[in-house]
């Protein structure tokens, strides 16, 4: 399962896919129809709809529940939030990728999807757009019955052509919705209300949920004319204020500065039991940098009021000496993150022939001092990370046993036979001697993969080509990573050199895949992987434009574990196989884990408040349930 409330379609933006190591906010939460509960592929207790799908067993909340437990159904409405953002923007058209910008986080303020994600409960949604949803027994296909009262914006009905429209046109004009949609062969209306998904497969127990996620689009507005007369097309981009029917609507917009939604008071959905207490902010307003350093001095100077702080020096240093900070004007704060996990890297391009020998990619992993760039650049805050599922229980450890052994046996002849007798371990340095005994390792390593050194530089024996590397980057931080790094590496004897482009350009070279590696990439893991592990590690993606497997990996052993994921019965066999692709991930070496926390770090100016208890799953919860605190404004400045 897409990994929420990190997103697991963090390739999918209302202005198109950036390929940014960066985390998606929470789904704005669904309602909850009457009906019954259950896990997909099994029949409901009254053999009629469900309200909702848990991959994990029975849904928390039953029907007619009045809030989720993390929102203030009492909270107040009014007051403005303002988030930064990095880059810029050209589009309004979700449905066509490969242009600028990130608006990743308005989709849903402005579509609503069939189905809402509880952010306390692990892989559990609840119907949005639809009151129901019935699963077939064997799982080939889905039925989703739409609310009567759903509204479009312009107060038309939203139907199950829209429905079917939405699935079709985002199938067929976006390569990341295409990828993720692979496996749903037909969506037709089968009954007024009524929409049938049919599934190219069997038993795969998140194509229900998968289907659920699909953004509505307005048929009738983008079969009809714009402002100028002209038939709208949804393969062009635009800059046309779309039409949505959330509990938000594109107000304003100043073109690749700054966009404003307004919350919709007449809303459809708005006293739906999940939305109560969510989404108070009248105005939510979108202020976008060019540089990391201005978005600082602009959150300092109060130009907008949540940053999420990635960088551990800025964390350490550039605000405790700010006088907001001092005052209690500005809060940090950190925020668990229970719900997700993550690999970080430097990913090697194994379509570059100097990178699919396993001895190189390890080599490079040798060659990286973790401990002592923890110690000088990020203050001892992170740890290394030694796992694709780091921070969950789907991280494997020690050596293979029980149910995730048995896995393994299945596949034995398309798996490294070391996973069975060695656990995965990153190598350690930090000390002048470690340093020295790895780079030796390291140089061994490229010898017996076909290299020397000539003159102080590794070269290819047969070709007496230098082994050049260039690291791809999107702004200066990562200067900061990549430069001890080359050190390193240089000291192997390698050629290094650091290109870094505006996060459009960047965009596009990882959509192409047009780099040797890249200087940080990331995955968000929820904690019930599925189909999405397709497109991260499998080998139909390995070649496919736009998709996330980066480093190109084209294994049996890893595809066969994959769809032992997918197809895991119940939650045992689920971490079983899990914990077995992550050692066989591992086992490769296909990237250079690189560093993560098990907490959000956070500043915020002092103007909201939240309910006393958070979603387990969705860190801070901001600024979904969170509303204006006219007391604390006050006491802050600059009431907005």
């Amino acid at each position: 399962m897409i990994a929420r409330p990190l997103t697991r379609r963090a390739a999918l933006a209302l202005l198109g896919a950036a390929a940014l190591p960066a985390q998606a906010p929470a789904q704005t939460p669904g309602t909850a129809p009457a009906g019954s509960a259950a896990p997909a592929g099994t029949a409901p207790p009254d053999g009629g709809w469900r309200h909702g799908l848990s991959l994990l067993g029975e849904p928390k909340y039953p029907p007619g529940f009045t809030h989720f437990d993390y929102a203030n159904p009492d909270a107040p409405k009014g007051g403005l939030v303002r988030f930064g953002s990095q880059g810029s923007f050209d589009n309004f058209n979700m449905i066509v990728a490969g242009v600028k910008g990130d608006l990743e986080s308005q989709i849903p303020l402005i579509y609503d999807t069939l189905l809402a994600q509880a952010q306390d409960e692990a892989s559990t949604y609840y119907g949005l757009l639809a009151d129901g949803v019935r699963p077939a027994e064997d799982i080939g296909s889905v039925v989703y019955r739409l609310r009567p009262e759903a509204r479009w914006h312009d107060g038309k009905p939203v139907t199950t052509d829209d429905v079917v429209f939405s699935f079709e046109v985002l199938k067929e004009n976006s390569p990341q919705y295409a990828a993720y949609y692979h496996n749903v062969t037909k969506a037709e209306a089968t009954g007024p209300r009524e929409v049938t998904f049919t599934f190219a497969e069997k038993g795969n127990r998140e194509l229900p949920q998968i289907v659920g996620q699909l953004p509505v689009l307005p048929k009738h507005w983008w079969q009809g004319k714009d402002a100028t007369g002209k038939t709208r097309n949804p393969t062009e981009t635009t800059l046309e204020i779309p039409l949505g029917s959330g509990p938000y609507r594109l107000a304003r917009f100043d073109a690749g500065r700054t966009a404003t939604y307004e919350r919709v008071p007449d809303y459809w959905g708005r006293d739906l039991p999940v939305n109560r207490g969510a989404n108070n902010f009248d105005t939510q307003r979108a202020e976008y940098f060019r540089d990391a350093t201005v978005m600082i001095e602009a959150f300092k100077a109060d130009q907008f009021d949540w940053r999420t702080e990635n960088i551990a020096r800025n964390w350490a240093t550039a605000y405790d000496g700010f006088p907001a900070v001092r005052e209690g004007r500005i809060l940090k704060e950190e925020f668990p993150q229970a719900g997700m996990g993550i690999m970080q890297a430097f990913t090697l391009n194994l379509r570059r022939k100097k990178f699919s020998d396993e001895r190189v990619r390890r080599a490079f992993n040798l060659a990286f001092d973790f401990e002592e760039m923890n110690r000088t650049l990020f203050y001892g805050l992170y740890k290394r990370v030694d796992s694709f599922f780091f921070g969950t229980e789907l991280a494997s450890s020690g050596l293979p046993e029980g149910r995730e052994r048995a896995i393994l046996e299945s596949v034995k002849d398309k798996v490294p036979a070391s996973v069975f007798t060695a656990p995965y371990k990153n190598p350690v340095n930090g000390s002048a001697e470690a340093v020295r005994a790895n780079l030796r390792e390291a140089v061994r390593l490229f010898q017996e993969a076909g290299y020397e050194i000539r003159g102080n530089q590794m070269v290819e024996k047969a070709s007496g080509q230098p082994f050049t590397v260039e690291f791809l980057g999107y702004d200066n931080s990562a200067e900061r990573v990549v430069l001890p790094y080359r050190a390193a590496l240089e000291r192997v004897g390698l050629k290094v050199s650091l290109r870094v482009v505006d996060p459009a350009q960047y965009q596009n070279l990882v959509r192409g895949f047009d780099f040797d590696a890249l200087a940080l990439s990331n995955w968000a893991e929820s904690l019930s992987p599925g189909n999405e592990q397709r497109d991260f590690w499998g080998s139909a993606a390995a070649d496919r434009p736009g998709s996330r497997n980066y480093a190109g990996i084209k294994d049996p052993g890893v595809d066969a574990l994959i769809d032992k994921v997918i197809y895991a019965g119940d939650r045992e066999e689920l971490v079983a196989a899990t914990r077995a692709l992550d050692r066989v991930l591992l086992a490769h070496n296909y990237v250079v884990p690189q560093w993560s926390s098990n907490v959000s770090r956070t500043l915020r100016w002092n103007r909201f408040a939240h309910p006393a208890v958070l979603p387990k799953y969705g860190a801070s919860g901001f600024p979904t349930t969170w509303w204006y605190d006219k007391d604390l404004a006050a006491k802050t400045g600059a009431a907005r």
